[in-house]
């Protein structure tokens, strides 16, 4: 060892030093068994030999780094949670833990003007349709369709808000909701998997609801568009083919890291955007003149039920929430549950350091609460879902607010069944 080495490693520091010894002692193919992890500085450490190799099976989706992530989550502890001995008025705590939300989403442009306006009216019958765009942000103008029950009574007709779901279906948004004769096939068999045929938002019309639904930027008119793309994804025609609704989906799901990395590096998250314009879009319905503002509602899923409780959590205005297809304690999603069920524009950063997900459901008390899933919904641990029912009852409980809250489970995948669909349609009718 020559004296520039020798100063070299009197200048490592502890932690860098050990790894250095480890690694040439190990060799560059060595692993390390899950039983060493932890114990450097409080057992003794055995080098593994120079060509060993110590195959662990982790049973996770990031397969060796798991134990750190398992060793750094937060199963047990949640220091925001409503449930912790420290918080007792419910109206301190939704005040500390919306801001704390609200900063962690960090998207809060001024309050603008909404300046809404109806672009077409085409009337179906029992209902008329109405194509709208309005402002959620000086940045914005969002396009959505309202549908207004035939003699809606000025200032007396309930309004719900409708939430589309993601799906990895990115051509059509608030489509997926509203009946449409001439739609695309594929567009009506996605509806037939997820939501048993139906147009949630149609049906509530029909049950005597104003509904208006938005499209989520990235989806249906706010979809991506690249310079080079061809013209049938431009004009999303619906006589488009499978295989190009197909490679679409596949095109945008590609690119949807990339789309928040370019969001984040712009001082903002995805989900802040979204549960923004949810936001706005009450103020939008306050500008009906059918709406009764103390009767408004939201419902959706998968995303949609993402959307609609953190909507009802973070909006007062909204008096009553369905959340579908949507429910798990976190920590339990980490080893194997994430790649399906968490993705960029629901992912908060830092959210999980002080709130699990039902803890954030949880702001919606004191009010109506429906919360259903599917009990072989595979994209979720079902422990996960237990928990996360569990906390959340616990939460409206200490609250006050038991009888406020309906849990429910069905025999059914990731879908919005039809029997999940007359829950909810029954659930909004007895509290709007």
């Amino acid at each position: 060892m020559d004296g520039n080495e020798a100063q070299e490693n009197q200048e490592l520091p502890p932690r860098r030093d050990f790894l250095k010894r480890v690694l040439a002692a190990a060799g560059a193919g060595a692993v390390l068994d899950e039983s060493v992890l932890g114990q450097v500085g409080t057992k003794p450490f055995v080098v593994p030999s120079s060509n060993s190799t110590i195959r662990i099976q982790t049973e996770s989706d990031i397969g060796t780094l798991w134990p750190f992530v398992e060793k750094l989550s937060t199963r047990a502890y949640h220091p925001l949670a409503y449930t912790q001995p420290r918080f007792g008025r419910l109206d301190q705590w939704k005040q500390i833990v919306r801001a704390k939300v609200s900063d962690l989403l960090h998207y809060s442009p001024p309050r603008w003007p909404t300046k809404g306006r109806t672009l077409e009216k085409v009337d179906r019958g029992d209902y008329v349709l109405e194509r709208v765009q309005f402002n959620t942000s000086p940045h914005f103008r969002v396009p959505g369709i309202v549908l207004v029950p035939k003699d809606a009574p000025r200032r007396e007709t309930p309004a719900v808000i409708a939430l589309h779901d993601h799906s990895g279906f990115y051509l059509w948004g608030k489509e997926k909701l509203v009946e449409d004769e001439n739609e695309n096939s594929v567009l009506r068999e996605f509806k037939q998997r997820y939501y048993a045929g139906h147009s949630v938002a149609t049906d509530l019309v029909r049950q005597g609801f104003l509904v208006v639904v938005i499209d989520l930027m990235y989806f249906g008119e706010r979809r991506m568009i690249l310079d080079d793309d061809p013209d049938d994804w431009r004009e999303r025609g619906n006589d488009l083919p499978v295989g190009r609704v197909s490679a679409y989906n596949v095109r945008c799901s590609q690119y949807e890291a990339l789309v928040s990395r370019t969001l984040m590096s712009a001082g903002l998250t995805w989900p802040g955007l979204i549960f923004w314009d949810d936001s706005r879009t009450v103020d939008y319905l306050l500008t009906r003149p059918e709406v009764d503002r103390s009767r408004i509602g939201a419902i959706g899923f998968s995303l949609g039920g993402i959307r609609a409780g953190y909507l009802g959590a973070l909006d007062d205005r909204v008096k009553a929430v369905v959340c579908g297809g949507w429910m798990t304690s976190m920590p339990y999603q980490l080893k194997s549950d994430i790649k399906f069920s968490v993705g960029y524009t629901m992912l908060v950063p830092g959210l999980h350091r002080y709130l699990d997900y039902p803890d954030v459901l949880a702001l919606n008390a004191p009010k109506p609460l429906l919360v259903m899933s599917g009990k072989q919904d595979g994209l979720f641990n079902s422990e996960g879902v237990s928990e996360g029912y569990q906390k959340l009852k616990k939460s409206y409980e200490k609250a006050g607010f038991a009888d406020q809250l309906l849990l429910r489970e069905f025999e059914a995948g990731h879908v919005l069944s039809e029997a999940m669909q007359s829950t909810a349609k029954r659930f909004l009718g007895d509290v709007l």
